[in-house]
């Protein structure tokens, strides 16, 4: 059985900044609402300066191109400034500008993670763009799942960047040496196989990350979302005390004792990468944007010998795939520069040849399910992947993608529940219990 570290404790110093933070979140929008000035007069035309965070290159080289489809919607003309900051500390330091009532940007794009931070209290309304009204004229069209994770109270505060579907990213030549099928069956069935493989071979066919907290939550929660569960429901109440939820972790758990699943660090750095190499790893459950930051980065030399393939599904049920990740950019308010930003945010994101540019330029998926017909995408073939058609292989799989819903308590889930499956991988407690105790845990750090 693979040995799972240990979570350290966490230093008390660190408890009482965590608490010291979430006091202080509890009272943010008190303090949006009386340290505002009054709005300045908006800009309806002619020449605008706009500035706009986010926290990828990727993004920067897009919305910079994207100005002229925004230009030719309306009648600004853009003075674009993008300033790049890690994707954490963009939300703070985003709340702290507006706290002091200046310095705020224009446009920001939230990773998923991070958005989570501006549901607490008002912080959302307070501070962005209600874009409801913007997607009307896209609404029989807009995959819905993906405005949950950005939405409160009903109200949509940023438009996602992607459809982040999970896929199985495998070894087409080791697998036909195998002799598995491609088909895969369920992951039951995957599953035995795996087991026999790793006994057999010392080789896996998959992968969970157990020293990185948010990768450990993620490695279940893809998993989890596609067999129906989630972590919270609609209204951001935990819903970890599931069937659904044992059965995932009780089948990442056997995986992992098993060797049908290999430990890894996280998903993205050495420890994957050494897996990979080797050939040790011959499968992953990750979602779209994987490719593009996991398995090319990792082994460049291995091209030709990777294939994607729908993930298979769970015997008990539930979706086609999983989803994980996601940035959301959105419209800051009461802003000089707020309809201009709306008018490129919206543009750029829901204008169909931008969807389109943005799988070719960085491989994230459409938002709009009538692009998923473009013949041009359609036919594209991954050399990487010998020549294979990636966007036929999630076209298969869109329609059946589950709702991701977010609480503003999210990042104490992602604390308190690493811990707890951690347990459960070594077998100090089952899977049932190790979720009992995470649901205990989250509900009274929330509270408190």
């Amino acid at each position: 059985m693979p040995t799972i570290p240990p979570r350290p404790p966490i230093p008390r110093r660190a408890l009482l900044r965590s608490a010291a933070a979430l006091t202080a979140g509890a009272g943010i929008a008190a303090a949006l609402g009386s340290c505002g000035s009054a709005a300045p007069p908006p800009l309806e035309s002619g020449e605008v300066p706009l500035s706009l965070w986010t926290h990828d290159d990727g993004y920067i080289a897009f919305f910079t191109e994207a100005v002229a489809v925004a230009e030719a919607a309306s009648d600004f003309t853009y003075d674009l400034a993008i300033t790049k900051t890690a994707a954490a500390d963009l939300v703070t330091k985003l709340i702290a500008q507006a706290v002091a009532g200046t310095g705020t940007p224009d446009v920001a794009g939230l990773e998923i993670g991070a958005f989570s931070r501006m549901l607490r209290g008002e912080i959302a309304p307070e501070l962005l763009v209600d874009l409801t009204p913007d997607i009307e004229p896209y609404r029989e069209d807009l995959i819905t799942a993906r405005l949950a994770p950005f939405s409160k109270d009903g109200a949509l505060y940023a438009l996602d960047s992607d459809t982040p579907v999970t896929v199985l990213y495998h070894r087409a030549d080791e697998f036909e040496r195998l002799g598995i099928d491609p088909e895969f069956g369920t992951w039951e069935e995957l599953a035995r196989i795996g087991t026999d493989l790793a006994a057999r071979e010392e080789k896996s066919l998959g992968a969970v990350a157990v020293n990185d907290p948010g990768g450990t939550v993620q490695s279940f929660h893809i998993h989890l979302l596609q067999r129906g569960g989630d972590l919270f429901d609609a209204d951001g109440a935990p819903t970890l005390r599931t069937p659904e939820a044992e059965e995932t972790l009780d089948f990442l758990v056997q995986g992992v004792q098993t060797g049908f699943l290999a430990t890894v660090a996280d998903m993205y750095g050495p420890s994957v990468q050494s897996g990979l190499k080797s050939g040790k790893i011959l499968a992953v459950n990750m979602p779209s944007w994987y490719s593009s930051y996991g398995i090319q980065p990792n082994v460049p030399e291995q091209a030709g010998q990777w294939r994607v393939a729908p993930v298979p599904r769970f015997a008990g049920g539930g979706h086609a795939a999983g989803v994980g990740g996601g940035t959301g950019f959105a419209a800051l308010r009461d802003k000089a520069a707020t309809d201009a930003a709306r008018t490129l945010v919206v543009s750029g994101y829901l204008d169909p040849a931008q969807q389109v540019k943005r799988y070719q330029d960085m491989g994230y998926l459409p938002t709009l399910r009538s692009v998923y017909d473009d013949p041009q995408l359609l036919g594209l073939e991954s050399e990487y992947f010998g020549g294979q058609r990636l966007f036929e292989v999630f076209r298969q799989v869109i329609d059946d993608v589950p709702e991701y819903h977010q609480s503003p308590d999210s990042s104490i889930m992602t604390t308190v529940l690493s811990g707890h499956i951690l347990r459960a991988f070594r077998g100090d407690v089952s899977a049932a219990q190790a979720l009992a105790d995470a649901d205990h845990d989250f509900r009274g750090q929330a509270k408190g």
